[in-house]
């Protein structure tokens, strides 16, 4: 019975996101995205001055900032880019700095592997960093849920339009914003809230600790290794954080309906 209701309901979910359902959950998504758009629009901004004062012409920053979509591999092409270095090493810092996404996209395969492959290659290209993280603190059930996709859709467009706003405005209006006026700092001071709240458990603290060294230490590799290290860092050491706390934790006391294992349960 199961197995014919997801099917039925992926391919009607097109024709249903004007229902109210979807609508309440579009507009939930926007809602919830709105604490990010201050680091977004300032991460935009600074990616499209730093473009159009690099080696790109403005219709080259242009196509970068809608097609690439990556503010992070767009950052660390440019001095590359300026170089002129071969083209293998563009692609593989681009690739380095991006590798994060595919962890991103194995995390969100279970709520949308009901969707054809169009829809999920279009997924894929407007998920980010903030998406991914706002997305997962709902916890949603895997598969198949009403107005989920549409919540997805809500965080998505919020973050593109103030991502190509902010990154348009920058390439247009580079020479008229100083170098000083510290938009970057900015933009990283509006995403510290944004971490902070999403340490809700104890794997989840130790994975951003572990990440946050492994991130400082790894700085200065070349092709920004740093990164997907720090990624990958964070994924082990969060799940040693499960596998401790499921070795150790005490077995529940009767009537206690607790399955979750004490790394998953939040700080108190």
């Amino acid at each position: 019975m199961a197995s014919r209701v997801v099917p039925f309901a992926s391919h009607s979910l097109m024709l249903d996101r004007l229902s109210d359902t979807n609508r309440r959950a579009f507009l939930d998504g926007v809602r919830t995205f709105s604490p990010a758009v201050l680091a977004t629009f300032s991460w935009g901004l600074v990616t499209g001055v730093a473009m159009t004062k690099s080696v790109l012409t403005v219709p080259q920053a242009l196509g970068m900032s809608f097609a690439v979509y990556a503010g992070s591999s767009q950052l660390a092409v440019l001095p590359l880019f300026a170089a002129k270095l071969p083209l293998w090493t563009v692609l593989l810092t681009a690739a380095m700095v991006n590798l994060r996404f595919v962890i991103f996209s194995a995390g969100l395969a279970p709520h949308f592997s009901y969707l054809s492959l169009r829809r999920r290659l279009l997924l894929g290209y407007f998920n980010g960093d903030i998406i991914y993280l706002m997305f997962s603190k709902r916890n949603f059930p895997v598969g198949w849920q009403p107005g989920k996709e549409a919540f997805f859709w809500g965080l998505a467009v919020s973050s593109w339009c103030s991502w190509q706003l902010s990154s348009v405005l920058g390439i247009l209006l580079a020479s008229l914003i100083p170098d000083n006026w510290g938009l970057e700092l900015a933009g990283t001071l509006a995403l510290i809230p944004l971490i902070v709240s999403a340490i809700a458990t104890r794997s989840t603290l130790a994975a951003v600790a572990v990440a946050s060294v492994v991130a400082l230490l790894t700085f200065e590799l070349p092709y920004r290794f740093g990164l997907p290290l720090a990624v990958f860092a964070a994924l082990f050491a969060g799940t040693l954080a499960d596998v401790i706390a499921e070795r150790t934790a005490p077995k529940p006391a009767a009537g206690d309906k607790s399955d979750k294992p004490a790394a998953t349960r939040p700080l108190r």
